[in-house]
């Protein structure tokens, strides 16, 4: 069977998608939350797309929270991405592609919001569910390769 056609990795573009989608999101709440503070970094931005906006050295407080809060989903969502790809390709069952990315999605979603709305545990157990996933999945294609070597 054409792995590329598969039920597994059709389901895993579809989070691949959702998660692409997910980041989009979260970098524009920080252009959001920017354009709430009437701020910039940058000067030439103060007198064209952010006109009146005081330029800053170092961000507020909400802005930089959901700065980090995107440096965070990216740093974790590659690498999910990318060892889920190797698992799909190496064999993964839809249901085992589903549970892992489905968890995973959604405790990144959990992971956004508490991040950005500054709510403990939640951001904490979230952050630990997935990670636990990415370990899962890391776990998983380690055992699918090496059953092939």
């Amino acid at each position: 069977m054409d792995v590329f056609r598969s039920p597994p990795f059709a389901t895993y573009c579809l989070f691949a998608a959702g998660l692409c989608v997910l980041l989009i999101l979260v970098d524009s709440a920080g252009g959001g939350a920017r354009a709430s503070s009437k701020t910039t970094p940058n000067k030439e931005d103060a007198g064209t797309v952010s006109k009146g906006a005081k330029v800053v050295t170092e961000d507020p407080e909400q802005v930089a929270r959901v700065m980090r809060a995107h440096r965070n989903a990216l740093a974790n969502i590659v690498p999910f991405l990318i060892v889920t790809f190797l698992y799909v390709v190496l064999g993964a069952s839809k249901s085992w592609v589903l549970g892992l990315c489905g968890t995973f999605a959604a405790m990144r979603v959990v992971h956004a919001l508490a991040y950005i709305k500054g709510v403990q545990p939640w951001r904490t157990i979230s952050f630990a569910i997935g990670q636990t996933c990415t370990g899962i999945a890391v776990v998983q294609v380690i055992r699918a390769a090496l059953a092939l070597g």
